[in-house]
């Protein structure tokens, strides 16, 4: 699902402006938005793998301090294409981050966790639309194309059959397509979705204004990006990738979402409907934290559920503190807007793995 992204709140007259025009357009002209597969389509590229080590960090904020300022960070302890998966933890862990975002944003706190646990990790950034800086706006189709070329390459570095897929909001949304629409599960031991968009959300409310207005889809597209459109409740998306069941045979999935999930609502949409799933509610293990959409993969509640989920033979029960309502969104909000620094486009990463 969206993140707040700060590129959209510069100009607040001019945006005004843009929309009335853009309404004017949508009217005469209509309110289609691609949706359609592209197949071998040549707006392909490559997975950007980030590879400088960066700091854990506990909220977004830190994160994307530290991130204006070195374009190409990873997550302490990820994408070492040197790793050996153990006996212990034999199938190597690739994450997916959400929309707007990227791996290190998205991961700078469960990715050192994981790894300190044994697990070989690994973090692409995917879905640029333009330059390679932002991040999960692009085709989900072309998104999970570049999820499937990055668990080749992890898979060959790392000499293992499987992996499991870790996906936190959009990223659950781009993982399970691949799973379940382009042949994945045949790679894939376990799918584990962090605030996953199963049937999508109401983007603020305005899914439903815009149903009953549907040139005013064209208008959303123009201040969000391709894959908010697709993770709307109900899209073409949504329903192509929901068709036929939520889950396939082989692979074990699970969700792991919050009842005051700021994003998707009403939260009974991010659980999975078909056989084999277990939909993990924050809340009915710990009641007293209500940490939402935004927060999520910075709870270490969530980080010991997830950690228990991919290794169950060493689970241990996590703490259970109070989290306020509302924890997280204003480090979201500011560090949509925290102002980049120095990075040219060679140091937004790699097109493929380093080995």
């Amino acid at each position: 699902m969206p993140q707040i992204r700060g590129r959209c709140h510069r100009y607040r007259s001019q945006r005004w402006i843009a929309v009335a025009i853009a309404l004017i357009c949508a009217l005469q002209f209509g309110s289609a938005v691609a949706t359609a597969d592209p197949g071998g389509s040549d707006d392909y590229r490559a997975p950007v793998v980030p590879a400088e080590p960066g700091p854990p960090q506990t909220e977004h904020l830190g994160a994307a301090r530290y991130l204006a300022g070195h374009r190409n960070v990873t997550p302490q302890g990820t994408n070492n294409f040197h790793c050996t998966p153990s006996a212990a933890h034999p199938n190597p862990v690739v994450l997916a981050h959400g929309t707007g975002s990227s791996a290190y944003s998205d991961w700078a706190a469960i990715g050192p966790e994981l790894a300190g646990a044994g697990f070989c990790v690994f973090a692409l950034n995917y879905g640029s639309e333009s330059d390679d800086t932002d991040f999960g706006s692009a085709d989900i189709h072309l998104s999970a194309r570049q999820l499937a070329a990055f668990v080749g390459d992890v898979l060959t570095a790392t000499g293992a059959k499987q992996v499991d897929l870790v996906g936190f909001s959009q990223g659950a949304v781009v993982t399970r397509y691949y799973v379940n629409k382009l042949g994945g599960a045949a790679r894939v031991r376990q799918w584990v979705g962090l605030a996953s968009p199963t049937y999508g959300g109401t983007l603020w409310g305005l899914v439903p204004v815009a149903n009953a207005v549907p040139p005013l889809w064209w208008v959303v597209a123009q201040f969000t990006s391709t894959a908010v459109i697709q993770q709307a409740d109900g899209s073409p998306f949504m329903q192509e990738l929901n068709a036929g069941g939520d889950t396939v045979a082989g692979v074990r999935y699970t969700t792991i979402g919050s009842r005051v999930d700021e994003m998707i609502q009403p939260f009974e949409n991010i659980a999975l409907r078909g056989p084999g799933a277990e939909n993990i509610v924050l809340q009915d293990r710990c009641p007293v934290d209500l940490t939402g959409h935004f927060h999520l993969v910075y709870d270490p509640y969530v980080q010991q559920l997830l950690i228990n989920t991919l290794d169950p033979a060493h689970a241990r029960e996590p703490d259970c503190v109070v989290v306020p309502l509302g924890t997280g969104i204003p480090d979201a909000i500011v560090g949509a807007h925290w102002p980049a620094s120095g990075s040219g486009a060679g140091e937004t990463g790699s097109s493929g793995p380093v080995k």
